[in-house]
């Protein structure tokens, strides 16, 4: 070995070793090795075929049953990692096809991603009901990330889904021609919905979930028969959506999170809801079980800063506390209710919600991200010094 020079001793290893080697990392991080020489970038050489399909709909007969049978085969192959990739020649249709590019990887990891050509936009929704007792093609996937679903690929994503009879994790990213998603499962305990621009319900049923995360537009989001949920992120940066937002829409959704212990939520819901009247302290629920909240949004003002001291009031047990603003994100003013839930109060002076707002004598961390000493950043660490009788640390970023 030359001085200052390391010898590559991954290269030097027999191949099957070499991808023993890679199956071992996280898929996220296997698929960087692509970029370390020609020699890594052949792990990554896929399997191409191309097939007939017939979306209207997928059957168990001809190009239907033929396609369930080579990602059968691809997933219960012990190469690992693989890419496969499917051109699909759309039947009844000249020159559309539709590419399906899977990689597989260790601990039960499969990614899809769905390209189409000649595309013409249309809604889609996907229901995912799993049966234990079904046999499954794809038995063994565990974590499954979809990406760009289409209307066309519904099909094939309905085909995987009722395959995947043992599946822990589902991420959705950039599916934006998704209009709904309805998940019912024993096994899921993680869903990631981020990026689908065009969702505006999700119904979920899953008795095993623990982590929940959505990222986008306000959507009506129906939890249910989730008694294992711990940890949820609603992080609505692209705010209350085509639809007009509704009170009575919104508070059922915090109800049905009532029990986690982490929230991440964004600080535009809370200021509407105040605006609207809400006293989350007359709510017939309160967040009994919150331990740490996470607020975020693109700046601090009076009534952020006064919402999310009205909200506090129903974290009774919050141990850590996290306001992150975050200059990136875009504005989202406040409308004019003129229906309010209990009554209005945001316009009350800072002495009064002070002394409205109940001590928070289990909260003992702080962490402010972003703050640049304005006004109103000011006033809200003064009430949280004063109200967090036990504090042990406040960080400033």
């Amino acid at each position: 070995m030359q001085e200052g020079k390391l010898d590559d001793l991954i290269s030097s290893l027999p191949f099957e070793i070499q991808k023993r080697v890679v199956s071992l990392l996280p898929l996220k991080e296997a698929v960087r090795t692509s970029t370390l020489s020609t020699f890594w970038r052949s792990f990554w050489f896929p399997i191409q075929l191309s097939l007939d399909f017939d979306p209207n709909p997928l059957t168990n007969e001809g190009p239907g049953q033929e396609i369930e049978q080579v990602m059968g085969m691809f997933l219960r192959s012990y190469a690992c990692p693989e890419k496969l990739e499917l051109n699909l020649k759309v039947l009844g249709h000249i020159n559309k096809e539709l590419v399906v590019k899977a990689t597989k990887g260790g601990e039960q990891e499969l990614h899809v991603e769905f390209f189409e050509t000649q595309n013409v936009a249309s809604k889609t929704c996907l229901c995912l009901h799993s049966n234990p007792a079904q046999k499954s093609s794809f038995f063994g996937v565990k974590l499954l990330h979809l990406r760009s679903v289409t209307h066309l690929s519904k099909p094939l994503v309905s085909m995987l889904l009722s395959n995947c009879n043992v599946l822990e994790s589902l991420r959705l990213v950039k599916c934006r021609e998704l209009e709904s998603l309805e998940v019912e499962t024993e096994s899921l305990q993680s869903l990631v919905v981020e990026d689908c621009s065009d969702i505006s319900a999700i119904v979920v049923s899953a008795p095993n979930l623990i982590s929940f995360e959505y990222h986008g537009a306000l959507a009506q989001i129906e939890i249910k028969n989730t008694v294992s949920l711990v940890d949820v992120v609603l992080d609505l940066r692209d705010g209350p959506g085509s639809s007009e937002f509704d009170c009575e829409d919104v508070l059922p959704i915090l109800a049905s999170l009532k029990d986690v212990e982490v929230l991440t939520v964004s600080g535009w819901l809370l200021e509407w809801l105040c605006s609207a009247g809400v006293i989350f302290e007359r709510l017939e629920f309160k967040f009994n079980k919150l331990k740490e909240l996470s607020c975020i949004d693109s700046v601090i003002s009076k009534d952020k800063r006064d919402s999310l001291a009205c909200f506090l009031n129903s974290c009774p047990s919050l141990m850590k506390l996290s306001v992150e603003i975050e200059s990136k994100l875009n504005f989202i003013p406040s409308p004019c209710f003129h229906q309010y839930w209990h009554e209005p109060h945001l316009w009350m002076d800072f002495t009064t919600v002070k002394t409205n707002t109940s001590n928070l004598e289990q909260l003992k961390s702080v962490d402010l991200v972003g703050f640049v000493g304005k006004e109103d950043e000011l006033l809200l660490m003064d009430l949280l010094l004063e109200k967090a009788i036990n504090l042990n640390s406040l960080t400033l970023v």
